[in-house]
């Protein structure tokens, strides 16, 4: 190895030996930043999806793949519904779950611990479909005008587990209708539907996104009918949690116009909880991806109208209240994911980290001159020693022993190497080893 280099590397040698306790306590302040930040999500979460054939099902499809892009397995739970739903985020079944707006019973919401918002995504319009032939057996003509129609008629009012029991029931008090009264049924949503096709029952309710399998092929049966709420904006003043919207005419099908003219619907917005204890790495993804998934424009919405930040019921989420308002961060841009969030969650620790070493890094070039600088001074304290011997020796006493000693000393230290910068030292060093010869050989 030439000989340069061999200085040049016990020179780095040195210095990093120097700045040793300075790299130890910053490894350790990092690793104290990173246990408490936790910046790594977990690689699998469960969300609380919905029947099948449901738009809830739908989505919590959509929501896997996109988040299976970012290494994240998202188990999907079917539930009965919105309600169920609900929970299974409170016993901590299911780390996040779509709900329906007004599915919280009063007071159910309250608490030390409630879930957090991720943005309503879209509108869960309540489509209550009859039969016209019932109708019309029960009132005389085929088309019901409101819901106080209903009167008489065997009517599926939704599954136990989901928001449309208590959604309907809210509808019936707010027409005086007692459901004692009412001939309802609670079947789940493929059972109502066979039942209804049959015969069975007269009239069904879901509440559910236009992208429900089930509520697409009921909107294109024959013999089938969509009930039109002409109160619909009065509805909404009522019950908060309601929006009056409009199925445009031909929507569903523009070809076969269907349907034949605009139909007035209330509609509740459902929104994406998640447990208060979810990562916030993984808020951050699912709110990413409702930006995708929830933001073109459908049936009941214009594009990028949804998400929406605003929710009267649940408080809004932090990372989703940033990801409504300024879209993706910079750094996820450019770099993966994993890496992005690492560094955006760590950068104030780093700060504060780099902050505190500033002033300890100064100490540094001081270890060094020392470390270095002690190779050759350590050796003075031996040739002082010789030279004091010989002051203290008399004049007929031969120094043949201490010029041994100074031979050795100066072996040793011709095996020292410095740095090219300190060499001047170690040269010092032997001049003064040489004089101390002189001087013996005088005496």
């Amino acid at each position: 190895m030439p000989e340069s280099l061999r200085l040049r590397l016990l020179s780095l040698r040195d210095l990093l030996v120097s700045a040793g306790p300075l790299v130890l306590l910053t490894l350790l302040l990092l690793a104290l930043a990173y246990g408490w930040l936790d910046p790594n999500p977990p690689r699998r979460v469960t969300l609380a999806t919905g029947p099948a054939q449901s738009a809830y099902a739908e989505f919590g499809q959509r929501y896997r793949k996109a988040l299976a892009a970012q290494g994240i397995d998202v188990v999907l739970l079917a539930s009965e519904g919105s309600s169920d739903n609900l929970r299974l985020l409170q016993e901590g079944r299911a780390d996040l779950g779509f709900v329906q707006g007004g599915s919280a019973a009063r007071g159910e919401t309250e608490g030390s611990d409630p879930p957090v918002s991720l943005g309503q995504l879209f509108m869960e319009p309540v489509w209550l479909f009859y039969r016209s032939e019932a109708a019309k057996q029960a009132t005389g003509s085929d088309t019901l005008r409101s819901i106080t129609a209903l009167q008489g008629l065997r009517v599926n009012v939704g599954t136990a587990g989901s928001g449309v029991p208590r959604l309907m029931q809210a509808l019936f008090e707010l027409n005086r209708l007692d459901a004692a009264n009412l001939k309802l049924t609670q079947l789940d949503q493929t059972a109502a539907a066979v039942a209804f096709l049959g015969g069975e029952i007269d009239a069904l309710v879901f509440a559910s996104a236009p992208e429900s399998l089930m509520v697409q092929m009921l909107l294109q049966t024959p013999g089938v009918r969509l009930l039109d709420f002409a109160q619909n904006e009065a509805y909404s003043r009522r019950l908060p949690f309601l929006s009056a919207v409009t199925l445009p005419r031909g929507v569903v099908d523009l070809a076969a116009d269907v349907p034949a003219q605009d139909q007035r619907l209330v509609a509740s917005t459902t929104t994406l909880l998640a447990r208060p204890q979810t990562h916030p790495a993984i808020l951050q993804l699912f709110s990413q991806a409702s930006l995708q998934l929830h933001g073109h424009a459908g049936w009941f919405s214009r594009p990028n109208e949804y998400p929406i930040a605003a929710s009267a019921e649940y408080p809004l989420a932090r990372e989703a209240e940033r990801t409504i308002r300024s879209g993706v961060p910079l750094l996820q841009r450019y770099l993966p994911f994993s890496l992005a969030n690492l560094l955006e969650r760590m950068w104030l620790s780093l700060g504060i980290i780099l902050a505190l070493l500033l002033p300890l890094s100064r100490v540094v070039p001081p270890l060094y001159e020392f470390r270095i600088r002690s190779r050759v001074f350590r050796w003075y304290a031996q040739l002082r020693a010789i030279e004091a011997q010989a002051a203290q020796a008399g004049p007929d006493m031969s120094p043949d022993s201490l010029l041994r000693e100074l031979d050795a000393l100066e072996a040793r230290v011709g095996q020292v190497v410095v740095p090219l910068s300190h060499t001047d030292e170690l040269y010092a060093l032997r001049n003064h080893i040489e004089l101390v010869r002189r001087k013996l050989l005088r005496t």
